[in-house]
């Protein structure tokens, strides 16, 4: 296997345990599991790779603007993911012009723990 193959299989196996976790604290906004939104944002992967100078390609903008600003706050502020810059992630709503509001930390992740 693959040192990317081992990396996204890390990943899958991460984002199943907690699934469960972020489930209960997406928010009222956020129609998305944390699984199901960090799927949708696979284009985005090498736009937010740490120190990297790849901007988002269209794909990955609406795919942006298709999962919203509650779904990608729940990303941002859950548990880390593996290979990914959060504060690349946050800058991505601002490379692919979708005016959303800034995250506000946690507010997501634990609002009905």
């Amino acid at each position: 296997m693959g040192v990317a193959n081992a990396r996204s299989l890390s990943l899958l196996v991460f984002a199943l345990v907690i699934t469960r976790m972020v489930q209960h604290g997406q928010g009222l906004s956020c129609g998305s599991t944390f699984f199901s939104a960090l799927v949708q944002l696979i284009p985005c992967r090498a736009a937010v790779a740490p120190f990297s100078p790849i901007p988002p390609s269209e794909t990955c903008c609406n795919a942006i603007k298709s999962l919203g600003q509650p779904c990608l706050c729940v990303l941002v502020n859950g548990p880390p993911i593996s290979g990914v810059d959060r504060n690349m992630a946050l800058q991505l709503p601002d490379k692919c012009t979708a005016n959303f509001e800034p995250c506000t930390f946690a507010l997501y992740l634990f609002q009905s723990i």
